[in-house]
């Protein structure tokens, strides 16, 4: 994996290589600044396409594993144009003995039906004392079509994730609810062009719903890309006067001793 940069900056480049979504710039504007001090090596757990891993990859010895190969076509070869960091087509029980200083997953733990098992999973991936930094879909009572369309098993409330990772042996717990006030826009426009899908999507897994959520209304430059960055750039500012308000939650979690079984 490639060394680690201490830069905070994203090169104008990397943002045209690797474009987010709307949301995705909202959430991208607190977490990067919730990684903890010290932190050297990173996993991402279901890195899509990349888009985001190019970006941590500049800044920490970055390691992605996405299982769906269509995702992971792109962002291998995201990650090989930015020169730095690694990607595999592989799932997180395929990675033999590696340990990192922080785990990390985004929008990830809502697919899987055990999220605890999953949680414990990621943690033995972990140094101890380490990190993991995961975001989510906020409050289980705005769950809509646009859940039911890329495979959600559920919304997170702040309460419910704090007992979860404690559960799991977690510490340390700081939640950050975001999206304030153009989040739930794009919810609802997600939402609306949900319920045209859901009718062609019945016959579909919701694993097979999972693998193709990395791909679903994702930019691949161009206006659209430019559109996204600029667009959300007042609203980034605006969601941090609001910490408790939003439809994305993230949470950063401490393991420090004994690490809990799969």
């Amino acid at each position: 994996m490639a060394s680690g940069s201490t830069a905070m900056g994203i090169p104008a480049d990397i943002s045209a290589l690797s474009p987010l979504t709307p949301n995705a710039w909202l959430r991208y504007e607190l977490v990067k600044d919730m990684f903890p001090p010290g932190i050297s090596d990173v996993l991402e757990v279901g890195c899509g396409q990349g888009a985001l891993g190019v970006r941590l990859a500049q800044r920490y010895n970055y390691l992605g594993v996405e299982p769906d190969q269509a995702s992971w076509a792109v962002a291998s070869q995201r990650i090989s144009a930015a020169g730095r960091g690694e990607v595999r087509n592989v799932s997180v029980q395929d990675l033999g003995d590696d340990r990192f200083d922080l785990v990390c997953a985004f929008e990830v733990l809502e697919h899987i039906d055990d999220d605890a098992a999953a949680l414990k999973a990621w943690a033995s991936r972990l140094r101890t004392p380490g990190w993991l930094l995961l975001s989510v879909p906020a409050h289980q009572d705005r769950y809509g079509p646009a859940d039911e369309l890329v495979g959600h098993f559920r919304r997170y409330d702040p309460a419910a994730m704090t007992a979860l990772l404690t559960g799991c042996g977690f510490t340390e717990i700081q939640l950050r609810q975001y999206g304030f006030p153009l989040g739930y826009l794009l919810e609802a426009g997600r939402n609306l062009i949900a319920r045209r899908r859901l009718a062609a999507a019945a016959a579909t897994s919701a694993a097979e719903r999972t693998a193709g959520s990395g791909r679903l209304l994702q930019p691949s430059g161009g206006p659209r890309a430019t559109a996204a960055r600029w667009g959300t750039a007042p609203f980034r500012v605006v969601q941090r006067a609001f910490p408790n308000t939003g439809t994305g939650l993230l949470a950063l979690a401490r393991l420090d001793g004994r690490l809990p079984q799969p």
